[in-house]
């Protein structure tokens, strides 16, 4: 999936090249994007580059829209994604959302990830007023100031949140920690570390080192080999897959002996873990919000059989395990929950449903709803923790609710 641009359309013909929304604009729908028959959707994903691993994202929800399509669409309207790779590159994303509004007139753009990516267009999505809806990052950023920024909405727990659930946590089985944090010297991990910082105030455990790479470095063995050094007993990897996995195979190389604290958006046994080694990554702890399909108490989850048998379909070769193919496939659950509660068939229309939820929705965990308001634009701020045991994660006791002390 790795051609300049990719647009599926379920129940048809894969079409390959460029070409303009086909449904001819009237009063009826003052929107592009949108007709009686069909709903333009448009993503940016990196099928190539530092970030490859998170273009599985796209398969999850390309499946759940394909049953969507399969069961008559979206109020009789059909999904079509336009898909584009953005090989992790900011300016590609500026380019690719640019052709999405202005030449492939699609009426929202969904689940772009990275989050250098998303401010690279978020002034420009914001001037042209359409819906950059469950985008995949945490910043704290896209959803402080809803009044400036009114058509964007992140898709995942904000890193505040997982922030604040990892402390919480080191609280009760670590209370005297001293931590040590890689982090990648972008936005993407200033925010999550600026994030863990401010969520440690209120807190006896404290930081002993940090170290920072580039994602355009071969490895961070220099970077983990330094953190080792500094004597912390608790590592805490705010990491994209390809350098999460080389520092839990570098902890090992080390024998070093942390508890280690894994950011969620690399939390994947296929694309992380596996090629780290298992027994290098047993005991890592990260933090869920989705079900598990190699959980056995989700064995048998209508959800959970839903997705497998319809990524199955999709996509005969993609691994139903990884969490990245199941975040798009929850994801693109809620776009479809807002697509349908739309009052009127607008962009704007699309942006009050998705800013006024309260759903809890097939594939999340028990506990853990989608609540939005037009001055909350946090949609998932409840967590639970997981610890990796064997081959499979596992969960550690109730959601934690970030709310309730007035922290994302």
């Amino acid at each position: 999936m790795k051609s300049k641009l990719i647009k599926w359309l379920f129940g048809a013909t894969l079409v390959l090249g460029c070409a303009t929304a086909s449904n001819a604009q009237g009063t009826k729908y003052p929107d592009q994007g949108i007709s009686d028959t069909e709903i333009v959707i448009g993503s940016s994903y990196p099928f190539s580059g530092p970030g490859a691993a998170y273009g599985v994202v796209s398969e999850g929800a390309q499946a759940y829209f394909s049953l969507v399509n399969e069961r008559g669409g979206v109020g009789g309207r059909k999904i079509r994604s336009i898909l584009m790779d953005d090989a992790y590159q900011p300016s590609k994303v500026v380019t690719n959302v640019r052709q999405m509004v202005e030449r492939d007139n699609v009426f929202a753009i969904f689940n772009i990830g990275g989050t250098a990516h998303n401010l690279a267009v978020l002034s420009y999505i914001n001037q042209m007023k359409v819906p950059q809806l469950y985008i995949n990052t945490g910043a704290v950023v896209f959803g402080d100031t809803p009044e400036k920024n009114p058509w964007t909405l992140i898709g995942i727990p904000s890193y505040a949140s997982e922030a604040t659930a990892f402390v919480r946590y080191l609280d009760k089985v670590k209370p005297d920690a001293k931590i040590a944090v890689l982090y990648q010297s972008d936005a993407l991990g200033k925010d999550q570390l600026s994030a863990f910082e401010n969520a440690v105030k209120d807190s006896k455990v404290t930081i002993v080192a940090k170290e920072s790479y580039n994602p355009t470095e071969p490895s961070v063995d220099s970077q983990v080999s330094k953190l080792q050094r500094s004597g912390a007993d608790v590592f805490v990897s705010f990491t994209i897959p390809k350098f999460a996995s080389q520092a839990i195979r570098r902890v090992a190389e080390l024998n070093w002996k942390p508890l280690q604290l894994l950011t969620s958006i690399s939390a994947s046994t296929e694309l992380v873990l596996k090629p780290a080694g298992l027994d290098a990554s047993q005991g890592i702890v990260s933090t869920a919000f989705l079900k598990d399909p190699t959980d056995p108490k989700f064995a048998s989850d209508p959800a959970v059989v839903e997705y497998q048998n319809a990524l199955k379909k999709a996509f005969p070769n993609a691994n139903p395990n990884d969490p990245l193919r199941i975040r798009g496939w929850a994801l693109a659950q809620v776009l479809v929950k807002a697509l349908q509660d739309m009052k009127t068939p607008t962009r704007a229309g699309l942006m009050a449903a998705a800013t006024n939820m309260d759903a809890e929705l097939p594939m999340f965990l028990p506990g853990i709803r989608i609540v939005t308001s037009a001055t909350d634009f946090f949609p998932i701020e409840q967590l639970t923790m997981e610890k990796f045991e064997g081959d499979r994660w596992v969960l550690q006791g109730d959601p934690i609710d970030t709310r309730k002390q007035g922290m994302r």
